[in-house]
């Protein structure tokens, strides 16, 4: 028996436990982390995959974040924002395509004008689904005032990726400002909790500066917040980015998209029941990259459904696949991805197993 069959069958894995399962050396190891995280995912959630339309609201951001090709002073990024009214045909189209779940996802902004233009979307939201569709917001830091207000209208989950865990880390990949506050962000997610939103967080994976270690840290921290659904991937470099500066230090991309698989796989094992995303940059390195994400325990396809003469714009990386599908197209390719990973599309709405568990005490 391979060392990594004893780790991956014990009740708990420690820090050094994931470290040693990150750092596999070959493809039948890392083939056994892979099967045992596909089989856990069977058994606890089944091999149903759930879709969330996605909307890509708008790429104006007030933030600065090293990494991101949407970032304020990138003055090379077409700015756009998509009017409720096209907001609302892209409703209609996942309505009619049996989707009973959207992601809107957008810069960061924190303004009045703003909070209350998603208030209205939300509204508008649950009279098109007749109060069937399951929101989820993917806008930033807000006040609590804000996250209630939206909790209120009808949104139901949030993802606020926490990127990195390790405070030193996270202050490399931000200016050093209270606009970009490690404890700020942590606290919103503790917010978010405790207003009854299905809380989501997620990391990068392989950046600079970054070691296993870190990333060990960053699947704990997840568990021990108990968080309810997670969207990492590989950290893919943006040219327009000050990060970019350090491309030649980064783990070759081949190796960043096996880290991703074994950390979907890991979290997998670690929290058996949350609802966890394979995602577009594992497409963006292997054209099979979210079939691969389902097998390695992904239960979550998010297709794109924002208006295509928008999509090139919202370029958070380089190389993201999908900009020239449009919506009919995006639903068509990810029916095929579920299609060629064995599994099937479910029909409800998909809330988080964790999270419902957590409710019924």
């Amino acid at each position: 028996m391979l060392p990594i069959q004893e780790i991956v069958e014990k009740e708990n894995l420690t820090k050094e436990d994931i470290v040693t399962l990150l750092t596999v050396k070959t493809k039948e190891e890392q083939d056994v982390l892979l099967q045992k995280a596909n089989a856990v995912k069977e058994q606890f959630v089944g091999k149903k995959v759930y879709l969330r339309g996605l909307i890509e609201l708008s790429n104006i951001c007030g933030k600065n974040c090293f990494y991101c090709g949407i970032r304020a002073e990138n003055n090379n990024t077409k700015r756009y924002n998509i009017p409720d009214e096209e907001v609302v045909e892209v409703i209609r189209f996942a309505k009619s395509n049996q989707f009973s779940s959207v992601v809107i996802q957008s810069g960061e902004l924190c303004n009045f004008a703003f909070t209350k233009r998603i208030t209205r979307l939300l509204e508008k939201i649950q009279n098109i689904s007749e109060e069937q569709f399951r929101v989820t917001l993917s806008l930033g830091e807000q006040s609590e005032e804000t996250y209630r207000e939206w909790y209120n209208a009808g949104a139901q989950r949030y993802l606020l990726r926490i990127e990195s865990s390790d405070r030193e880390l996270y202050r490399t990949l931000h200016p050093n400002n209270k606009l970009h506050d490690y404890e700020a962000r942590l606290k919103c997610l503790q917010v978010l909790k405790r207003i009854g939103y299905q809380a989501g967080t997620g990391v990068m994976i392989g950046l600079p500066f970054q070691t296993f270690e870190n990333l060990a840290d960053d699947l704990l921290f997840m568990k021990n917040l108990d968080i309810d659904m997670v969207g990492m991937g590989p950290y893919i470099e943006h040219e327009d980015t000050p990060l970019y500066q350090y491309r030649e230090s980064l783990l070759p991309i081949k190796d960043r998209f096996d880290l991703s698989l074994r950390m979907i796989a890991i979290l997998r094992i670690l929290m058996k029941d949350i609802n966890i995303a394979s995602t577009t940059a594992l497409q963006s390195i292997d054209p099979e990259g979210r079939e691969k994400g389902l097998l390695a325990g992904a239960n979550v396809l998010m297709p794109n459904l924002t208006p295509l003469k928008y999509r090139d714009n919202y370029m958070l990386y380089e190389n993201k696949p999908g900009v020239f599908q449009d919506e009919e197209e995006s639903v068509v390719y990810i029916k095929k991805v579920v299609n060629s990973a064995g599994e099937e599309i479910a029909q409800d709405y998909g809330d988080s197993l964790h999270f419902k568990k957590k409710r019924q005490f």
